[in-house]
């Protein structure tokens, strides 16, 4: 009986041990996968992106000289953060703002503008990118309440007027460009707001994509290559 019992507990063990194995080898492939497509992204130095919106897509470049504000992006795009978010003001002749989560939530309309995903990114302002028309800039609190003019996680805004925005530069993380859709901005920027710049009609972010053009392929392309040799 001692030995039967002692049998059957070494069949338990082993059975354990097979699925905790099994368990451990799929969470490491889930590892790998999740690195594997974290490290593709970061293959194009200039990623694009298709901000779908219900006025239309605005396509975005972002800047390898911002890559902090890029990878942040880029992230939050492929964990869909943006999806359902509103265009929550306005501001025509001037630039239009997203990013908030929550717009997502009609009942916390008094609160946009003031949501995020919980974190900061450091300012990497450059003199060199300006608030030129169609810029993509990061949002930001005040200069007495951030003082080192940290960027929001999420919200951005894309500039519709070059000179009225000549203000911001050197104070806001402008990131990227826009490349096409500049019409688009202009629809978004015309329409009818309230007293806060909030679109009367709300403006939907339904979808931000990334775009493969020529110059991403080769871009991947190249780095890949290089990540295969030095293997």
């Amino acid at each position: 009986m001692r030995n039967k019992l002692l049998i059957l507990m070494a069949s338990l063990a082993l059975v354990a041990c097979k699925n905790g194995g099994d368990k451990a080898a799929k969470e490491e492939q889930g590892t790998v996968k999740e690195q594997s497509a974290a490290e593709q992204r970061k293959f194009v130095e200039e990623p694009v992106f298709d901000i779908n919106t219900t006025m239309g897509t605005i396509t975005v470049k972002l800047y390898s000289q911002t890559p902090q504000h890029r990878d942040n992006f880029v992230k939050l795009a492929y964990d869909k953060f943006y999806d359902g978010t509103l265009f929550h003001r306005v501001i025509n002749g001037f630039m239009i703002q997203a990013g908030d989560p929550l717009s997502k939530d009609p009942n916390a309309v008094d609160r946009y503008g003031t949501g995020g995903p919980g974190y900061t990114i450091p300012a990497e302002i450059n003199p060199e990118l300006r608030h030129k028309k169609g810029a993509l800039a990061a949002a930001r609190k005040g200069d007495t309440a951030n003082p080192e003019r940290e960027s929001s996680g999420s919200q951005f805004y894309i500039v519709q007027d070059e000179q009225t925005c000549a203000q911001l530069d050197g104070a806001y993380t402008v990131f990227g460009e826009t490349i096409k859709g500049f019409d688009v901005i202009d629809k978004i920027a015309a329409v009818q707001v309230d007293g806060k710049d909030r679109p009367v009609t709300p403006v939907k972010i339904l979808s931000v994509v990334e775009v493969v053009t020529p110059e991403t392929a080769a871009d991947s392309a190249s780095a890949a290559a290089g990540t295969q040799q030095a293997q």
